[in-house]
């Protein structure tokens, strides 16, 4: 863990039934924590992909059967020039994404009947995206029959995709990372890392039904909240025409507020 042990609270008060572990920050305290990290979730008995004690458990998919539903979970991290957060034969750390690796993992579960929701940790970038080379490896493990493809990275909401039969959404925005606003090389100040993605999705019967997009806004620099009608309008109605499904909405321009009948303040 990148924070004290103590804050491993926090993850039981929000309900968490298993850890992604494909992050940079795993690595920050170097291989002790990360080991020391491991034995904490072993110890609560919540399973882990995407990282591990060494290169074989961090490629090691979570397996579950959830009221008949088959699903498994794999990721990995796509940064190229992070290498040393990477797990290999003797280190712990990330999955590395080897996509010939993870395809074919991906082809074996799904023929044992296992939906695949897989997760990446990618290059950062601070617009709608996609950026960088993230549609190459998300589209990679779509195409090879993972159902839900999600990035795990993005400081900012990025855009989302069908293809074929997946669900794809190149990065969901902070959680509780404390990042009110964020400079660009420019200068200038942006705040939209405040907006947030929290997807639901939906399984029954052994079939993915889709996503509920769940909207917050991060307050506070930890907490976030539901947003409001008029914030979660205007950031579906942006995201959606960004992904290419709906015409982007004209900003509305504040009018003036006309009174029809003069006020007049009372005689002294």
């Amino acid at each position: 863990m990148c924070s004290d042990p103590k804050y491993f609270e926090l993850l039981q008060y929000v309900g968490t039934d298993i850890v992604e572990l494909t992050g940079d920050h795993f690595a920050d305290r170097g291989t002790q924590a990360m080991l020391d990290t491991l034995e904490i979730y072993k110890q609560n008995k919540i399973p882990y992909y995407g990282g591990g004690a060494n290169e074989t458990e961090a490629r090691k998919p979570v397996l579950l059967e959830v009221n008949g539903n088959k699903i498994a979970f794999m990721g990995c991290n796509g940064k190229v020039k992070y290498t040393f957060v990477k797990a290999t034969d003797t280190k712990p750390g990330a999955a590395n994404c080897d996509y010939k690796f993870f395809t074919q993992q991906i082809k074996d579960v799904t023929a044992q009947g296992y939906m695949v929701i897989f997760t990446f940790q990618h290059e950062e970038c601070y617009h709608y995206g996609p950026c960088y080379q993230h549609e190459e490896g998300f589209h990679a493990v779509a195409d090879a029959g993972a159902t839900v493809v999600s990035g795990s990275q993005a400081h900012y909401p990025h855009v989302m995709e069908f293809r074929n039969n997946a669900f794809i959404h190149f990065g969901l925005g902070n959680l509780f990372f404390d990042q009110m606003t964020y400079e660009l090389p420019d200068g200038s100040v942006i705040d939209e890392t405040r907006r947030e993605f929290i997807d639901r999705h939906v399984f029954y019967d052994g079939k993915y039904l889709g996503v509920e997009l769940l909207t917050a806004m991060l307050e506070d620099y930890s907490r976030p909240r539901p947003m409001n009608e008029r914030e979660r309008e205007q950031f579906l109605s942006e995201y959606f025409a960004y992904s290419g499904w709906t015409e982007l909405s004209p900003t509305p321009i504040p009018q003036p507020t006309v009174t029809l009948t003069p006020i007049v303040l009372p005689a002294p």
